[in-house]
């Protein structure tokens, strides 16, 4: 897969909240900076990521290390593929 390049669009994966009543989604979210691949090739970048509600800022996102098809872990970003799991709008 090709490093990430600032303005990739690609999916953040939510938190979530401990109680469930929010659960972790995805969110699309698009590359404001990349660094170079560090542990396990997992590539740091700073998104700009695309609520319903707004947009927040986050730095030093690492690259989820799920297989695609898999659940990606909250705090994380992927391409987008099969099992990104979104939100219904209202």
């Amino acid at each position: 897969m090709n490093a990430p390049r600032v303005v990739d669009l690609v999916h953040y994966t939510s938190y979530g909240t401990p109680g469930g009543e929010y659960p972790s989604v995805c969110r699309a979210a698009v590359v404001t900076a990349a660094g170079q691949p560090g542990e396990n090739a997992r590539t740091p970048v700073a998104l700009c990521v695309l609520n319903p509600a707004g947009a927040q800022f986050v730095q030093r996102v690492l690259q989820s290390g799920a297989a695609d098809g898999g659940p990606h872990p909250g705090g994380t970003w992927h391409r987008p593929g099969p099992g990104c799991v979104g939100e219904d709008v209202d």
